[in-house]
């Protein structure tokens, strides 16, 4: 650790100084009263399009974007690429969603998606599940901010799961006390750390190795000489899997309950149709991260051995130690580190309200006050980050990426109900409970059939599901989620049909047509009383 002294003091100082900002964010756009989720986890629904932009791009790009997809790239060449076209079709899909959702949780003061669908298909039970599959996908969510950081320590030379413990139990007291405030004021020095950072990379970085031609030429010979299907271009045997994986984690991405947040925090639609054009500059960024797994095999780095396991996900903060001077290093590991504090914030307040809203107040207390939801939630939120340092100890995968393709899967399966429920009323609660089921079911099953070989993984190695598990006489792959989600949607129609068949009794709808178009000065867009009934 001592050849890493400066890198380590400018680390902690920009890490104080953010977790600083964290403290003070109780105080910024300060509310009469904290002691609410319309406040403190929404962040009293105020927020403009530059805040919106900070705090919901800071949301989608964490220590995922900065870690894990490099490293994927480093290990497996083209296939790391999904995630240019994912996030280009994700905001399109998303623009037809978010208004629609922005506008009937206004109007009837809704806090989670889990809300919506309490009150869309009059079914508390639809909501419990919807409910538990976002908090338990949320969690491997918030692992893998944690991946990010280990991975920025364990380049540094600090072994151990101690210095996490303090960094997100740092994290756990500003998120209790500011709420979604924190993670919003954080996100501008994340943001500004991480294109300053990019942006150096890009340019220093290939000038040092011999240029762009010199990185893709070792990336070639390095998958050249490698047995697996791994390459700088896709193959016939990937191809599926490519498409299906970019296209299901676009469909994934705002179902997420932490995205949501972001947006039912902004002030009125204009501001979500604003950052929706938006923020796809990131999608320019995320393209420039993801070579950087190219040019760790050009730089010669090789990841750090761990208990024998190599861990892949140290090959960008070893490139960062090797090619910059120490100092702007250590800016370069704060903005790692950062990068994954604000989304943590995000996604803990995100459960955490998940939890409040649909299961205590729902089953455990009905006549639950403002102040009593806030308390739970802020309680939640601490126990959420308890159980993402579980995911990181009991998963422990060799891509960081796997803890959020499993999630994917998970989250999924809430898309007829929330997605395709802001648009039509047709579905049965029944059909879509169902649905839910197998297809969550069938999503397990396969996740437990893939391997990793690299790690010498049974069961849980990836997302790429073999289509000769079901009898093809195929190399090919496919996403998981993709095949899950086709079973989920199959089996809610074919549901439905039988429940309406057999006629028995759905759930009342709570929301009229206008109130998916209101907008802020609508009479319907009120302030919210959130211990009103659903």
């Amino acid at each position: 650790m001592s050849g890493h002294t400066t890198e380590l003091v400018v680390f902690i100082l920009l890490f104080l100084i953010v977790s600083g900002m964290g403290f003070v964010a109780a105080r910024w756009r300060r509310p009469t009263d904290l002691a609410s989720l319309n406040e403190w986890g929404l962040g009293g629904r105020s927020f403009g399009s530059w805040i919106t932009w900070f705090l919901v791009g800071g949301d989608l790009y964490t220590a995922y974007t900065f870690v894990a997809v490099p490293a994927l790239v480093f290990g497996s060449g083209a296939l790391g690429f999904y995630a240019l076209p994912y996030t280009v079709v994700v905001y399109p899909l998303v623009f037809l969603v978010l208004a629609r959702m922005w506008s009937v949780s206004h109007v009837h003061g809704f806090v989670t998606p889990a809300d919506f669908v309490r009150a869309r298909f009059g079914s508390p039970t639809l909501a419990l599940v919807i409910a538990i599959t976002g908090l338990v996908a949320t969690m491997p969510y918030i692992a893998l901010q944690l991946v990010g950081i280990e991975a920025v320590l364990k380049a540094m030379g600090i072994t151990g799961h101690l210095p996490i413990i303090i960094a997100f139990a740092i994290l756990a007291a500003y998120t209790y006390q500011s709420g979604l405030r924190a993670p919003a004021l954080i996100a501008f020095v994340k943001d500004t750390l991480i294109y300053i950072v990019i942006l150096a990379a890009v340019i220093y970085i290939p000038a040092k190795l011999g240029g762009w031609d010199s990185i893709f030429e070792a990336a070639k010979a390095k998958f050249d000489a490698t047995p697996a299907p791994d390459g700088i271009f896709l193959n016939a045997n990937n191809q599926l899997q490519y498409v299906t994986l970019a296209f299901g984690s676009a469909l994934a991405l705002f179902l997420y309950p932490h995205s949501l947040t972001g947006v039912l925090a902004s002030k009125n639609r204009n501001v979500i149709k604003r950052n929706m054009s938006a923020l796809p500059a990131y999608s320019l960024v995320l393209g420039l991260i993801a070579l950087l797994g190219f040019m760790a095999i050009s730089a010669g780095i090789k990841p750090i051995v761990t208990d024998g396991k190599v861990d892949n996900n140290t090959v960008v903060p070893l490139l960062f130690d090797k090619m910059f001077p120490d100092w702007f290093t250590g800016v370069a590991y704060a903005a790692v580190g950062i990068g994954a504090l604000v989304p943590a914030a995000i996604m803990s307040i995100a459960a955490a309200n998940l939890f409040t809203r649909n299961i205590y107040r729902e089953y455990i207390n009905k006549q639950a006050t403002d102040a009593q939801e806030a308390n739970v939630s802020k309680i939640v939120s601490l126990l959420v980050k308890v159980g993402a340092v579980a995911c990181i100890l009991l998963l422990d995968p060799q891509f960081s990426i796997d803890l959020q393709l499993i999630g994917g899967v998970i989250i999924l399966q809430t898309l007829p109900s929330v997605a395709l429920g802001l648009y039509t009323r047709w579905f049965h609660k029944g059909g879509l409970i169902a649905g839910w089921a197998a297809g969550l079911a069938a999503g397990m099953w396969m996740l437990y059939l893939i391997p990793n070989p690299a790690n010498g993984k049974q069961h849980f190695g990836g997302s790429a599901f073999a289509l000769s598990n079901l009898g093809f006489d195929t190399k090919m792959t496919i996403y998981a989620g993709f095949l899950a989600l086709a079973v989920n949607l199959i089996v809610a129609v074919v549901g439905t049909l039988i429940f309406r068949g057999a006629k028995v009794a759905d759930g009342d709808d709570a929301t009229a047509r206008d109130d998916y178009f209101a907008d802020e000065g609508d009479p319907k867009v009120k302030d919210l009383d959130l211990t009103g009934s659903h």
